[in-house]
């Protein structure tokens, strides 16, 4: 039998990248998929298609995560969709990198609005229907920089930071109720994201790595089965660091 036979996710950014690797991760052991992305478009499409290949129900939906109103919106769709949800992934994210001295309020709120508040909106939402089968796994995607911080990404160190102490906070909250809560904490992985980064300075920051070469979204997606799956039954409050060992 398949890990995930039978059970729902929901996984929010999941057009691309990381959120996209789970989702096809999570397909592959049986889960029907549910997954949002601001736009409905070519790249959601093609998700929705390369999902419904594998063989479950899968659909995407157009979302603002950092909306909460819109997000309420959304899972009310999805629940009506699907029936329930066994499994949220936070995954949506984005960057707005700069020093302190030149951030300005609009990159701040941005980053923190759609990194951390986007976490609050989907589980507050999703617990219904968690609490009413008192059951469920949530993973939050923090990153190794909300654990030590970095130079220019004040806004997303903070924002990331605060998932762990939310994912910690969760877990607590809900584990009475059978529902646990975990965060990944992924380090440098090679998506479209950092595909971006000069290649001198992406040479310097695998070199700095100790297993001297940067992640891919399907090793972080492995690491997410594992906790979306009853092989992690007893795994909860707990920062998973995917990183090659960048930050110990």
């Amino acid at each position: 039998m398949k890990l995930l036979e039978g059970k729902t996710a929901v996984i929010t950014g999941a057009s691309r990248g990381i959120g996209k690797a789970i989702a096809l991760k999570f397909a592959a052991e049986g889960c029907n998929v549910a997954f949002t992305d601001l736009f409905r478009d070519e790249s959601m499409l093609n998700t929705e298609n390369d999902l419904t290949l594998l063989g479950v129900r899968a659909k995407g939906y157009a979302s603002d995560a950092a909306d909460f109103a819109d997000t309420d919106r959304v899972v009310s769709e999805i629940m009506a969709d699907f029936g329930e949800i066994d499994i949220l992934v936070n995954n949506a994210g984005i960057t707005k990198d700069t020093l302190l001295m030149r951030m300005t309020e609009e990159q701040w709120d941005a980053v923190i609005n759609v990194n951390l508040k986007s976490v609050f909106n989907f589980t507050k939402a999703v617990q219904k229907s968690m609490l009413r089968k008192r059951s469920g796994s949530i993973i939050n995607l923090s990153s190794v920089v909300g654990m030590s911080g970095n130079a220019g990404q004040s806004n997303y160190s903070a924002s990331k930071a605060g998932i762990i102490g939310f994912t910690k906070s969760i877990a607590r909250e809900l584990g009475s109720r059978g529902i646990r809560s975990n965060a990944l904490a992924p380090g440098f992985i090679i998506t479209e994201m950092t595909g971006r980064i000069p290649e001198e300075a992406r040479k310097a920051w695998e070199e700095s790595i100790p297993l001297k070469r940067g992640g891919s979204p399907e090793e972080v997606a492995n690491v997410a089965l594992f906790l979306a799956s009853d092989l992690s039954s007893y795994v909860s409050g707990q920062v998973i660091s995917v990183c090659g060992a960048m930050k110990t």
